[in-house]
Parts: C-alpha cells; structure tokens; sequence
C-alpha cells in the first residue's frame, strides 16, 4: 500500500508491506483488510513513517513489518 507525506513542499512516497499491515492485525489478507487497517492505525503508521524520514534524502521509503510491535 502506497500513502504520500508532505515536509513543507517536499513530497515523500511511503510503501508498506503487506506483512507490516498483518503486524498490525494479523490474518488480514485482502484490499478491504488492508485499507481498514490503514485507516485504524493511521496515527501509528504516521509516527512510524516521521522516524524512518529524513528531509532531503529520498523520494520514497519502504516500510517493512520491523516498524511496527506486534503490540501497536
């Protein structure tokens, strides 16, 4: 699942892994699934994505299931 992020201007792409989304709610394994757990747990992918971000360096991050507890 791609989300875009902004720093003022800037624009960064953010990719998340299907088993980062199944961390979060394991046994999810459809579109449907995926988009709700997006939804549920926006705040906890957004603080994940602000620390693996750095201003200037890149245009889009991976974000693997490492990211997340099993407990978020």
């Amino acid at each position: 699942m791609h989300f875009g992020g902004y720093d003022s201007a800037i624009e960064a792409s953010f990719f998340i892994e299907e088993d980062a989304l199944r961390r979060l709610r394991p046994g999810c394994h459809d579109e449907r699934g995926f988009l709700d757990v997006f939804d549920c747990n926006r705040d906890v992918i957004c603080a994940a994505a602000a620390k693996v971000y750095v201003r200037g360096s890149r245009g889009s991050y991976d974000m693997v299931a490492g990211y997340f507890s099993k407990s978020a």
